[in-house]
């Protein structure tokens, strides 16, 4: 035991005074390999008395186990060391200005949804937001959509496979479902924004499956019409930059909302370009309306005391129309050179007083 005792403390000193990962492995093959000290000892116990076999075998197992634990302990340690200094050694200031030719752009729709944003927060509409993924209650049944509405079928949704109780969930195909989740939340007054992605089987120049939506609630009492209007008229001015921009109200129909409108904003063609403000023609950007009293009882809000208008809008279109940009699909194409020439500065942040775009 004295001559495994005095073993134990050197292989334990070589062990502790290991400079690197390459010594320790060759320490580590010296004691414990194939032809090792520790390993040679046990070949060796086939040849003494089975009392002493059996006690010397014991103490080799412990020192083994003992001489493995002090192996792996530093090789841990220094394998931690080794990393520290590698870090040290290829570290990168991430504070150096970019290159020129790597400079980054703003998205055209992530600066647009700041600038309606930004609109919408200087009138005191907070920002709310939902799950993309959603249920018939939210999406359909809750809005005043009836069960053979178009809108249900599946050449118009992205349905999910049935689950175990049978229910079919769905991409939503509007954000009005957060104005659902929000009234059946939140007691009156109400002002939300929500802003997001929404989902539609369509696809073409004017059109994407995917496309980006906000879509405005307002809950009080006494809510009425011309609320609506002179919030819309005050949006168009700010987001167009514009001090007079004609807008026309045309009567039209959505389940969830009565009386229901299309707004049209005044612009004017010339060739291939749409130049808003006065001119001879109209484009919808649009719709709008008074919530449906049916939307407010299945959120739990008394009709007969509260009144609210909503609104919505596609953001590419009006980013289209802002910015001059004439295909919808070239937003999802990944195109660094269109975005270079479409894109923003990061610092070119809107504000209400510096300027939107």
């Amino acid at each position: 035991m004295t001559d495994l005792d005095s073993l134990r403390k050197t292989l334990l000193d070589e062990i502790e005074t290991a400079q690197n990962l390459d010594d320790l492995e060759q320490l580590r093959v010296a004691v414990l390999g194939k032809k090792g000290q520790i390993t040679k000892r046990m070949k060796g116990l086939g040849a003494l008395e089975p009392e002493a076999r059996r006690n010397q075998g014991a103490a080799l197992n412990t020192l083994k186990e003992e001489i493995s634990r002090a192996i792996t302990e530093r090789g841990r340690v220094l394998g931690d060391s080794a990393l520290n200094a590698r870090l040290l050694q290829e570290r990168f200031d991430m504070t150096l200005p970019p290159r020129p030719e790597t400079e980054g752009r703003i998205h055209p729709i992530s600066q647009t949804l700041g600038e309606l944003l930004q609109i919408f927060g200087a009138m005191g509409f907070a920002v709310a937001e939902g799950p993309d993924v959603e249920d018939d209650f939210h999406n359909f049944a809750a809005l005043n959509i009836p069960p053979e509405h178009p809108a249900r079928q599946m050449h118009d949704t992205f349905y999910f496979p049935p689950d175990a109780s049978g229910e079919r969930r769905l991409l939503r195909t509007h954000t009005s479902p957060v104005q659902i989740r929000t009234m059946r939340a939140a007691k009156p007054p109400i002002r939300i924004v929500a802003p997001g992605r929404t989902y539609r089987r369509d696809s073409d120049i004017t059109h994407t499956p995917m496309f980006h939506q906000i879509e405005g609630l307002l809950i009080d009492r006494g809510t009425h019409m011309g609320h609506l209007k002179g919030c819309l008229f005050d949006f168009c001015r700010a987001f167009f930059e514009l001090d007079e921009v004609p807008l026309r109200f045309r009567p039209s129909f959505f389940p969830f909302t009565e009386p229901s409108a299309e707004v049209d904003i005044g612009c004017a063609r010339e060739k291939d370009t749409i130049r808003v403000g006065a001119g001879a023609d109209w484009l919808e950007i649009l719709g709008c309306g008074m919530v449906h009293p049916k939307v407010l009882e299945h959120c739990g809000i008394d009709s007969s005391v509260y009144q609210g208008f909503a609104f919505g809008l596609g953001v590419e279109r009006v980013a289209m129309l802002k910015y001059g940009i004439p295909d919808l699909r070239t937003f999802f194409e990944a195109d660094l050179r269109w975005l270079r020439h479409y894109g923003f500065l990061p610092l070119d942040v809107p504000t209400l007083t510096g300027g939107l775009s």
